[in-house]
């Protein structure tokens, strides 16, 4: 197996260990993590001596934050193809980790946005902590939820998904169990202890021994008022719904969407309603490429990374510059088909 420092890759007792291994940016996925992820699970997938895949992430700040966006933004800016590029290996892997032939660990501590929902949420038992802060806060730098981030949020209770989608803000461990992007919860400070006793004890036994009754979940609590207000056809009547709920978390929420990128705003509402009606995460993957390949064409893409990460003076200048402004045919043109489309017929055989 090719050797690569950015994912280290191990096997112990059966168990074949993908560790992240990009501390300094939280583990902000690259071309090379992507490809020595893709590689390794493929490689076991017929490999009768490993049973197990766990995945974690290097140092103590998160499992992964994201894409490594500052790369999208040179790319973007120099024509887009070493983004999508990156973006088609990107989502066979996440494709490829939701159909995994064998019990696929994610241990979702700590910071797991974006990118990082993408290699850990569509596994089969997805664990998260006291620490975790979760987010598809792609709407922020103008660009849109992908790695199948639209698949889950559309299946999530009621409107918690849209929610979670059009702020972009994070949520808790227990949120993440209450919404179905995850599915246990470990304590932070037994998390290393719980992954030691998956090699030594295998999956169940760990989960046993150290997976406890997850708190409350704020989100679902607010259930009530997010349904009420998210029910709205289009960005604007979602916004003036909040807006009209008074003080509080919905007055915050309208606050947060008025932050963010109105184009990806409207494209991400209709996204998440797509990906509803759609069946398989493939199908959704093909369609966030689509929107994926839109954005790396558009100013927002590259106003918003630039904005937030690399002048960071947090101040974007968007384009179309309100709600109000976006048109029907602007949100249409994110779901062109993308040349070449994303394709799995090829995985599936």
């Amino acid at each position: 197996m090719t050797q690569n420092e950015d994912v280290l890759v191990s096997v112990r007792n059966g168990v074949g260990i993908l560790t992240l291994n990009r501390p300094k940016a939280i583990n902000s996925l690259n071309d090379a993590m992507v490809a020595g992820m893709s590689e390794a699970l493929h490689a076991w997938a017929d490999d009768d001596s490993v049973h197990t895949v766990l995945l974690t992430g290097a140092g103590e700040r998160g499992l992964c934050a994201g894409g490594d966006v500052v790369a999208l933004y040179h790319s973007a800016k120099a024509g887009g193809a070493d983004a999508r590029r990156f973006w088609f290996d990107e989502y066979l892997l996440n494709a490829y980790i939701g159909r995994y032939p064998k019990t696929y660990v994610a241990l979702m501590d700590g910071i797991v946005m974006g990118g990082g929902v993408g290699v850990a949420a569509h596994g089969s038992v997805r664990v998260a902590t006291d620490t975790t802060k979760m987010a598809m806060p792609e709407v922020g730098i103008g660009f849109i939820p992908d790695v199948g981030g639209t698949y889950l949020l559309s299946r999530a209770p009621g409107a918690l998904g849209l929610h979670a989608a059009l702020t972009g803000a994070p949520f808790s461990g227990a949120d993440a169990i209450a919404m179905g992007f995850a599915d246990h919860y470990v304590p932070h400070d037994q998390l290393a202890d719980f992954a030691e006793a998956v090699v030594t004890d295998g999956v169940n036994k760990a989960l046993a021994a150290y997976a406890i009754d997850p708190p409350a979940s704020p989100l679902l609590a607010q259930r009530d008022w997010i349904d009420e207000c998210y029910a709205g056809d289009t960005v604007a009547d979602i916004v003036a719904a909040l807006r009209a709920h008074g003080a509080g978390p919905a007055a915050e929420a309208a606050d947060l969407i008025a932050t963010r990128s109105p184009i990806a705003l409207a494209v991400t509402l209709e996204a998440v309603r797509r990906a509803a009606k759609l069946e398989t995460l493939e199908d959704v993957l093909c369609e966030e490429y689509r929107t994926s390949c839109a954005s790396v064409k558009s100013h927002d893409f590259v106003e918003g990374i630039r904005a937030q990460l690399v002048d960071k003076d947090r101040n974007p200048q968007w384009d179309p510059a309100s709600i109000a402004a976006v048109t029907p045919a602007d949100v249409e043109a994110y779901f062109v088909p993308a040349e070449p489309d994303l394709t799995f017929q090829e995985e599936n055989k």
